[in-house]
């Protein structure tokens, strides 16, 4: 298999059809509903809060909450008593199981349940997976992350409904220093990989740098991709706000950090700051036409056109030399 990441790759042009990029329609159906954008935003607690999840689903766009310091029963209440649709997060530990439990026992269910673990190629993912389909059968279920083919298989064997592709490639995750494993470097090959064998959607997460990379990630093989930092460091964002030689910045951390955690322990995650880059609207905006645009040059109309381009692989040995269908 080739091995290179999203700045090692550029996407072929094919005649336009479309009058004006405006007439694109870069949304997808994820789960049963339409969202206006195949991106969403990490589930981390720099990235977004309970009112950016509220603005985020009244407004047609997925979210995901995150489950850090969080009554996540509560949480789905709140959702449910706006007529919002509710998406939280899962671990995988007995009080992770004592939630779901409370979700059923309640009434208030969930829509969408995100596992969500460094690892998530591992028996209690699979035990989790089981028991939320045992108590809210209803439930879409997403789960990772994973790097694998091997992965992928387990886990829509095991019920997931979605699974989640990328281990470490963020930029506040240092899992491949820490631990020699990962897919950061290569995540675009990684997920190309694991959409060879996949039969359900993927959710490409993390690597994302820039916004044509999230049609590069719908090209090779995604449905939904996953995005931190260019989430974070808006006005509204949660992360605390720094000022560094009459600059603002806002904090945005890896879960698997000690900032996160509230310890140094099995730590795979950095703190850094992000400048302040205006309000998360204007980025929607932005996107959504940067989508459409890239539908454009895609020669399509739909989010689905994207996947019939070619590429080229810049760089390294054979650089120029290749072209890919």
């Amino acid at each position: 298999m080739e091995i290179f990441d999203y700045d090692n790759i550029l996407l072929l042009p094919r005649k336009c059809r479309v009058d004006s990029r405006s007439e694109c329609d870069p949304s997808i159906v994820f789960g049963g509903r339409r969202f206006n954008l195949p991106a969403v935003p990490a589930n981390m607690k720099t990235v977004l809060d309970e009112t950016i999840a509220e603005t985020l689903a009244a407004s047609g766009h997925f979210y995901v909450m995150h489950r850090f310091d969080l009554d996540s029963v509560d949480f789905a209440r709140r959702m449910r008593d706006k007529g919002l649709f509710v998406s939280i997060s899962s671990g995988v530990k007995p009080h992770d199981h004592e939630t779901i439990d409370r979700l059923a026992a309640d009434g208030v269910g969930a829509d969408y349940i995100t596992i969500d673990i460094a690892h998530g190629h591992a028996e209690s993912v699979r035990k989790t997976i089981e028991h939320i389909k045992t108590r809210l059968p209803q439930a879409f279920v997403i789960a990772g992350n994973v790097a694998t083919p091997e992965a992928v298989i387990d886990l829509e064997n095991w019920g997931a409904d979605a699974t989640k592709v990328g281990v470490g490639p963020g930029k506040v995750c240092i899992t491949k220093l820490k631990t020699g494993f990962g897919t950061g470097g290569w995540q675009l090959s990684a997920l190309k990989w694991c959409a060879r064998v996949a039969t359900k959607p993927i959710i490409a997460d993390g690597g994302i740098r820039h916004h044509g990379d999230i049609a590069k990630s719908v090209r090779f093989g995604a449905t939904m991709v996953m995005i931190g930092s260019l989430f974070a460091g808006h006005e509204e964002s949660p992360g605390q706000t720094v000022e560094v030689d009459g600059k603002l910045y806002k904090e945005y951390y890896g879960s698997a950090s000690d900032f996160n955690k509230g310890e140094y322990k099995h730590v795979e995650g950095k703190r850094i700051l992000e400048p302040i880059k205006g309000r998360l609207a204007d980025t929607l905006r932005e996107m959504r036409e940067d989508l459409q645009s890239s539908i454009s040059y895609a020669g399509g109309r739909t989010l689905a056109d994207l996947k019939k381009v070619n590429y080229v692989i810049l760089g390294g040995e054979n650089a120029g030399e290749h072209l890919f269908m």
